[in-house]
């Protein structure tokens, strides 16, 4: 699920990209706010052990582990057949319902995916992770208002563990969306809850920029460039853009040394050397 305006994959710009859709599912949470794995929400069942399970019930489970991993691999039909077997075994399984939207989606599959997403809502009403990836993909699809509205109902589960992923994610829906200022007040309340995110920063430094307040911007992106691990080339194109802004012609130049040196057949190099600060 590709998540923000920006991402912290290297180089890359990020509408809706496969791996970065992956990563999440695994991780459940790119570093960026996509879509969550399944089985976390507020709904899922109290841990159990194998004892505990029927025969049906473990060949789902391993099928059900067996389609997440593939599906982080990229292969969404392999994932989709083991979905398949997941569900002849188990066919009350919301967390399958919930990847298989998953992987519908990915496939380009709007409609199945809806239904899949409906019906693990309907096996698990309380769900706050199905909620938050169906909202994602209504947000990649440009059906703002119903992303929305199903972000909402995520943050509005008592027990829902995944509010900071989903601040980040409806945050960056609302900036695409042309929601700026609604987008800064809800990408603030996801860096109060966690200030160490390099996803959030980012997008929270871009919005900045863009509703004019580049010294904000700049604050939130320095805190990103600090850390080695998660600098690349997009979150050093969007520092010099916003020195740029700022009118510091030697801030600039030193990002734009770092851009080439570093990352000297990225996009954001070359709109560097163009000159696209503004665009």
């Amino acid at each position: 699920m590709t998540l923000p305006l920006y991402s912290t994959e290297s180089g890359a710009r990020a509408p809706w990209r496969l791996a970065a859709l992956l990563a999440l599912v695994t991780a459940v949470l790119l570093a960026l706010a996509g879509c969550a794995a399944p089985g976390a929400g507020a709904d899922a069942a109290m841990p159990r052990t194998a004892a505990d399970l029927t025969d049906a019930e473990r060949r789902a489970q391993v099928r059900l582990e067996l389609a997440t991993a593939y599906f982080a691999r990229g292969q969404a039909q392999t994932a989709l057949e083991e979905l398949h077997l997941v569900l002849a075994a188990q066919p009350d399984l919301a967390e399958a319902f919930n990847l298989r939207g998953l992987v519908l989606a990915s496939m380009g599959e709007l409609r199945p995916a809806e239904d899949s997403f409906r019906r693990a809502l309907e096996l698990a009403p309380r769900d706050g992770d199905t909620m938050h990836n169906w909202a994602w993909v209504m947000c990649q699809h440009r059906r703002y208002a119903e992303a929305d509205a199903l972000f909402a109902r995520a943050l509005d589960q008592p027990q829902y563990r995944g509010v900071t992923r989903t601040l980040l994610a409806r945050g960056v829906c609302q900036a695409r969306e042309g929601n700026l200022a609604l987008a800064e007040r809800t990408l603030s309340r996801a860096y109060e809850r966690d200030p160490g995110s390099a996803a959030t920063g980012v997008n929270l430094a871009e919005v900045l920029l863009r509703l004019g307040q580049a010294e904000r911007a700049r604050f939130y992106i320095n805190r990103v460039n600090a850390q080695p691990d998660v600098v690349n080339a997009q979150t050093l194109w969007l520092a010099a853009r916003i020195e740029h802004r700022l009118g510091n012609v030697a801030a600039v130049a030193d990002y734009g040394r770092r851009l080439r040196a570093d990352f000297p057949q990225s996009p954001e190099t070359l709109a560097f050397e163009r000159r696209q600060f503004d665009d």
